[in-house]
């Protein structure tokens, strides 16, 4: 079997198959995870195997373009600023956040519990003082529903997630693309930088393997400079 060439994910040839997955996709209206699970059940019809080698490289967003997405989301009246914000710190998964309820903040313990997790797993995940003090504010007398609900008073769907994040970053002049999964990378990788240790980081992000966690390691520039700098500085 021919193997793919590194540009195949921008080929050309794709876009016909891209528009008609999209416009089948659109007819049966998946979520985010029905998606996922129909992709990898596709390619175990076709008996695709994932590489044994891949690019070992996870994007990130400068803790500076971080701080300027939030800082604008905040500008828009709402919770928009408060729902980028826990989104990001949590490092939960968009499929995981939108199903976190009023009563899995734990305001005293400064913990939440995402009880839907990837895998039918639940982990807690810490929070700082002032996130907590924010989301008891947001909430209120509020024990019942999503943490976070549309005016409508319902669920957040991921798509609507991402758009907001995307429209969000576009307002406030972030060349790069930035979604949700790109937040979850740059909390992991700051956390790993500032010291972390990695099997935290693992029960952090709810990685069931640890090798899955280790992408984080072997992709922070920013800490190969800094040991390359304390090794030549003297």
């Amino acid at each position: 079997m021919r193997t793919p060439s590194a540009n195949t994910k921008s080929s050309p040839s794709l876009t016909p198959v891209i528009t008609a997955t999209r416009k089948l996709w659109r007819q049966y209206h998946l979520t985010y995870d029905q998606t996922h699970y129909v992709a990898k059940e596709v390619r175990r019809a076709l008996s695709i195997e994932r590489p044994k080698f891949r690019k070992r490289a996870v994007g990130r967003l400068s803790r500076e373009a971080a701080r300027k997405l939030i800082a604008h989301a905040y500008r828009v009246q709402g919770t928009r600023g408060l729902l980028i914000k826990t989104l990001s710190q949590t490092g939960a998964r968009v499929s995981e956040f939108v199903n976190i309820t009023a009563d899995e903040v734990f305001f005293e313990e400064q913990m939440i519990l995402i009880s839907k997790a990837k895998g039918g797993k639940s982990r807690y995940v810490p929070i700082l003082p002032q996130l907590a003090q924010e989301l008891r504010t947001h909430l209120g007398h509020r024990t019942t529903g999503y943490l976070f609900e549309t005016v409508q008073h319902t669920q957040y769907s991921p798509r609507r997630i991402q758009q907001i994040i995307k429209e969000t970053a576009a307002d406030a002049q972030i060349t790069k693309r930035v979604y949700p999964h790109l937040l979850r990378h740059s909390v992991a990788t700051t956390l790993l930088e500032r010291g972390l240790p990695i099997e935290q980081i693992q029960k952090f992000l709810g990685h069931a393997k640890l090798e899955t966690t280790q992408i984080y390691a072997e992709s922070s520039a920013e800490m190969i400079k800094e040991s390359y700098q304390k090794a030549l500085a003297g």
